[in-house]
């Protein structure tokens, strides 16, 4: 063991994984830059973590992807080229200042044919994907969005899936916190109803992850659509 104290071991742990794994590329590190630069706060996916989105979306095979949460983009590049050439990849990103910059980062990328971002709140805009021909079913949905609505965006990632669909929530753990029962911090209390949903909920058999890095503490929520 070292002596640094966690967080400067886990940032360190996660650069020597990127380094080796996940390095960096033109239209990443575009991405990273025109966000911080447009005032978009620095809460994207680590690297290793938008590698984990890439593998899991193929191993998944999947062709559509739904993302409600788009910031930057960053996470939807890493998705989208998980996808083949006639895949799908629509992106909800209730911000339109963050949406603006997200589409310039995917169209740098050469992405924009097959991811797009959809601009509004997401409550608003689920529905309407719900009834849009040929919209869905999609293979794999990704949520990474404000945490109080994550029930509702659980239940809706489950109607517009399929079984077999495979169903991502980020910030699952939340430094530990997700335990106070107490708590009145909307996001907590959010995530908490998110597991009891699916804690009673059977088309969705559902696991959830600790882990620790350069985004500190937390954990995601890894599910498969069985009904």
């Amino acid at each position: 063991m070292t002596k640094e104290q966690p967080q400067d071991q886990w940032n360190a742990v996660d650069s020597y994984v990127t380094d080796h794994l996940a390095p960096a590329d033109e239209a990443l590190t575009a991405a990273l830059a025109a966000s911080d630069a447009a005032g978009l706060p620095p809460i994207q996916v680590a690297p290793n973590q938008g590698k984990l989105l890439y593998l899991l979306a193929q191993m998944q095979g999947a062709r559509t992807v739904l993302e409600i949460g788009t910031l930057g983009g960053y996470s939807t590049i890493w998705l989208a080229r998980a996808l083949p050439e006639n895949g799908r990849l629509i992106s909800l990103e209730y911000n339109p200042a963050h949406a603006e910059v997200a589409r310039a980062n995917i169209a740098l990328a050469g992405l924009d044919k097959i991811a797009e971002v959809r601009t509004g709140a997401a409550l608003e805009t689920l529905p309407k994907l719900a009834t849009e021909p040929g919209t869905g079913p999609f293979d794999l949905v990704f949520i990474d969005a404000d945490k109080q609505n994550n029930p509702q965006y659980v239940e809706w990632a489950l109607k517009l899936s399929r079984p077999g669909s495979v169903i991502i929530v980020d910030n699952a753990i939340r430094g530990g916190a997700v335990l106070d029962a107490d708590s009145t911090d909307p996001a907590i209390v959010g995530t908490r109803r998110m597991y009891e949903l699916l804690a009673q909920e059977p088309r969705l058999d559902a696991t959830a992850v600790q882990t620790v890095g350069a985004k500190g503490y937390d954990g995601f929520l890894l599910g498969r659509v069985v009904a």
